[in-house]
């Protein structure tokens, strides 16, 4: 599984990101998170707000940080 935390580095993104990082390993799901921080790379998402999660190569989230418990249900599906 491939998580992406989408944002420039804002606290709001710090903390999506650790938000993300904690379902995972919570959860005990294989995944590679990695955080994208350029603008053009960003909007190649089609996201223009962030934080922004993508999970598998799909938008999740956007404009918010998400809850753990919402995070868990994107990575157990």
């Amino acid at each position: 599984m491939e998580i992406k935390v989408l944002g420039p580095g804002c606290p709001k993104c710090q903390q999506t990101e650790k938000v993300v990082k904690e379902a995972v390993a919570e959860s005990g799901v294989d995944a590679q998170i990695e955080k994208i921080t350029n603008v053009l790379d960003i909007a190649r998402y089609g996201v223009f707000g962030t934080p922004a999660v993508v999970v598998d190569g799909e938008v999740k989230s956007v404009g918010k940080i998400p809850s753990k418990a919402e995070v868990l249900k994107w990575i157990k599906k």
